[in-house]
């Protein structure tokens, strides 16, 4: 696994990145075809590096970049619907100077927060496959080694909750029955003093169904901020 010195030498390694033939084949084909709505736009269509800086407390791990979304705006977590919920909260409690994403120059700035993904990609109908997200996984585990400050974290989903176990070692170093367990809401302190919290995915899938709703999204980033303010 490289070491790398620094999160500009990480962030190179991950744009460069083209491990998995089916991601590369796909990325690029929607910065060809495009969506009609963004046909004017110049398409990332790379992989994406994390969002923020080196002394964040609050980092939060997502699932992959959607195609339309991050896939075209080179910038975690933004350019679709999930930015609306995502950066709306951030603003709300202080991680971040503004509610809203407009393009890559917009000023958009993180305060204690990084954003990163268990996938750099974006894959077909937003599945990863298992051989896809292990490439990833050493990217996930050098943000966890580079980001010293962070206390707590924020897995959105299942699939990032395992990735964050595996990149920080507890999935190996835990039994089963010690692991932390997935639930909405959920809140576990680790033998390390991080603080991992658990929270549907912001998806049209969780939000549009009620699964999720914003009163259930605002509440884990009011605990985040609460977590992040006992530890500064």
């Amino acid at each position: 696994m490289p070491a790398y010195r620094s999160l500009a030498a990480l962030n190179r390694a991950v744009v460069s990145c083209r491990a998995c033939p089916r991601l590369v084949e796909y990325r690029e084909e929607l910065g060809r075809v495009k969506k009609r709505a963004f046909r004017d736009c110049d398409y990332w269509a790379r992989p994406v590096p994390g969002f923020g800086g080196p002394n964040a407390r609050l980092l939060i791990v997502g699932l992959a970049p959607a195609a339309h979304g991050a896939n075209r705006t080179g910038r975690m977590f933004t350019g679709d619907y999930r930015n609306n919920w995502l950066y709306e909260a951030l603003h709300r409690f202080g991680f971040a100077n503004q509610p809203t994403f407009t393009g890559r120059d917009d000023g958009l700035a993180l305060t204690n927060c990084y954003i990163t993904a268990a996938a750099r990609c974006a894959p077909p109908e937003n599945k990863p496959t298992r051989q896809e997200l292990d490439a990833c996984l050493p990217f996930l585990a050098a943000d966890l080694r580079l980001h010293r400050r962070v206390r707590v974290t924020l897995v959105l989903g299942h699939v990032a909750h395992r990735q964050w176990l595996e990149a920080a070692g507890w999935w190996n170093r835990l039994p089963p029955r010690e692991r932390s367990k997935f639930a909405h809401g959920a809140v576990d302190s680790l033998p390390d003093g991080m603080t991992l919290m658990c929270s549907y995915h912001p998806s049209l899938q969780n939000t549009n169904t009620g699964r999720l709703t914003r009163q259930m999204w605002n509440a884990v980033f009011r605990k985040a901020r609460a977590l992040v303010d006992r530890v500064a």
